[in-house]
């Protein structure tokens, strides 16, 4: 019996790959004209991110670059979760006492 040949691997498809700029424009953190006058708003965001969250980026000759899936998933994990509030709940303020109103004489 012939041994069963085993299926031919796809080829690894190239994908866009975005400067930090770049990214921040793809997610609308800011626009092309703000980019194209040397923004750099959401940019920190990014680049925080990525080095305090582990979100997914790749480091191409000492740069930081995003592909198109890695933007898909960073705004997916940026989502806001549906009303769910963390920690304790706040305590409302006290009225301040009736002296603190009145006018002084």
């Amino acid at each position: 019996m012939a041994a069963p040949k085993a299926s031919p691997r796809p080829k690894p498809a190239l994908e866009n790959y975005h400067t930090v700029g770049q990214a921040a424009v793809r997610l609308n953190l800011k626009t092309q004209k703000e980019h194209d006058a040397g923004s750099t708003k959401g940019e920190r965001w990014l680049r925080d991110g990525v080095n305090l969250k582990g979100w997914p980026c790749h480091r191409m000759s000492g740069q930081l670059r995003f592909s198109d899936t890695d933007l898909a998933e960073i705004a997916a994990m940026s989502r806001n979760a549906p009303d769910k509030r963390a920690g304790r709940p706040r305590r409302r303020r006290k009225a301040p006492a009736a002296s603190v109103l009145a006018p002084a004489a």
